[in-house]
């Protein structure tokens, strides 16, 4: 029996009280999971207005049963329409489809993302586009049969973009594969990445910043039980 595991890590840009960044998570109906980023374009309310925005058409859509590339196109057509090409937003649909045993990343992202698959860590790009400018956009789509040890991360651009102020440049495959080790937890891997990026940017990020970690790895309990995890800091606006 096999196990998943799904953990997100974030936060805003130094100074700025609000992320332009959106995770969400849903249940699939026929069964499964599906994590969505959205990274809307700017920093700010206005960035996170327009994430939340996203995000909440991809979700809905999803809970519909709508297959993950249907859903990014309508999300695109949507933003395009409400915004006539002038705003743009990064997609990531991460899915763990029970129908069709595999792990679907779709994505309409300029950033890369890491899988771990057969012990082996790669980095891998993308040549789409986000979502919003141009007419005609089409997400990028990879699939891995689900197996123990597969994990995949995405995150925003704030994360590959950690130390450009200094010397001190994030290399993401180089961290992976130090830290990426067999049997670490969605937590652990989310957790790590976040930490490291930050520590490139010397404590004041850059960017928002977001990840995304889903793991696959053996069961221990004959019946499954779910749990959900969540730490939220927030510092309440004054009046």
């Amino acid at each position: 029996m096999l196990s998943l595991e799904i953990a997100i890590a974030k936060t805003h840009k130094y100074a700025v009280r609000d992320s332009g960044d959106t995770a969400e998570t849903v249940e699939r109906p026929n069964g499964g999971m599906s994590v969505v980023m959205v990274d809307g374009q700017g920093s700010g309310a206005a960035a996170k207005s327009l994430s939340m925005m996203v995000s909440g058409r991809a979700v809905s859509l999803l809970k519909e049963g709508v297959r993950d590339g249907a859903v990014a196109r309508a999300a695109h057509d949507h933003l395009h329409a409400y915004r006539g090409g002038k705003v743009s937003a990064t997609l990531d649909i991460v899915s763990v489809d029970l129908v069709s045993g595999t792990m679907l990343v779709t994505r309409n992202s300029v950033v890369p993302y890491l899988v771990r698959q057969a012990g082996d860590v790669r980095l891998l790009g993308t040549t789409t586009t986000p979502i919003g400018l141009y007419r005609h956009s089409r997400p990028s789509v990879d699939e891995y049969p689900i197996e123990d040890g597969l994990s995949v991360v995405v995150f925003s651009d704030g994360i590959p973009g950690a130390g450009s102020r200094t010397s001190a440049r994030f290399d993401i495959l180089e961290w992976a594969r130090s830290a990426m080790r067999p049997g670490l937890s969605a937590h652990e891997i989310a957790d790590g990445m976040l930490a490291a990026a930050l520590n490139a940017d010397q404590g004041r990020p850059n960017d928002d910043m977001t990840v995304v970690s889903v793991t696959i790895g053996a069961a221990i309990a004959e019946q499954p039980i779910r749990t959900l995890r969540m730490k939220v800091p927030f510092t309440p606006s004054a009046g």
